[in-house]
């Protein structure tokens, strides 16, 4: 099998970190969106309130890809509560996301910075997160690959990287739960 490089994800404690350092209301809904959304930088970038399903929860995101990488690709993501407060305040008094996907990689890596975070942050780190976060609560792996929008169930199993403790932990809770 080729090498696969594999993105470290942020652990509850460096999240809880990087959380606890957002000054500004912009912040928070940069970082908690990604880190709860699992969006692309770009998809972040296009959200205007149409891509808004209020009532059902969720984004309609129309993401990269399709036949021609037309950004064809339409998929819905669920939104927590605190995301959708976050959306509501934010898309209540503007029309357009605040600032484009360079600003807000640059962003990140301030609050990383203030936050001395040592592994490298970035938007598609806190997919990354959010992506093992999803698993590591049992969220199927499926339901994973269509919230982020993957094609191949191969392309989310890259999220499965799970430490050997959590291995270890999993399989002595669900093992001996069974005998």
């Amino acid at each position: 099998m080729a090498y696969q490089f594999i993105r470290e994800p942020l652990t509850n404690k460096e999240v809880d970190k990087l959380c606890g350092e957002c000054k500004t209301s912009q912040e928070k809904l940069i970082i908690w969106t990604l880190l709860e959304t699992g969006l692309r930088v770009s998809e972040l970038c296009s959200l205007t309130p149409e891509n808004i399903l209020w009532q059902q929860k969720s984004i309609r995101i129309t993401g990269k890809g399709g036949i021609h990488g037309k950004k064809s690709k339409k998929r819905v993501v669920p939104m927590s509560p605190r995301v959708q407060a976050l959306l509501e305040h934010y898309f209540a008094i503007n029309d357009k996301w605040p600032v484009g996907s360079r600003q807000v990689q640059k962003i990140v890596k301030e609050i990383a910075n203030r936050a001395k975070l040592t592994k490298p942050v970035s938007p598609h780190i806190l997919r990354h997160t959010f992506a093992t976060i999803a698993l590591q609560k049992n969220i199927s792996l499926a339901t994973v690959q269509k919230i982020l929008g993957h094609d191949r169930l191969a392309t989310t199993a890259i999220y499965l990287n799970f430490t050997d403790e959590h291995v270890v932990e999993e399989f002595s809770k669900k093992w001996s739960k069974d005998n």
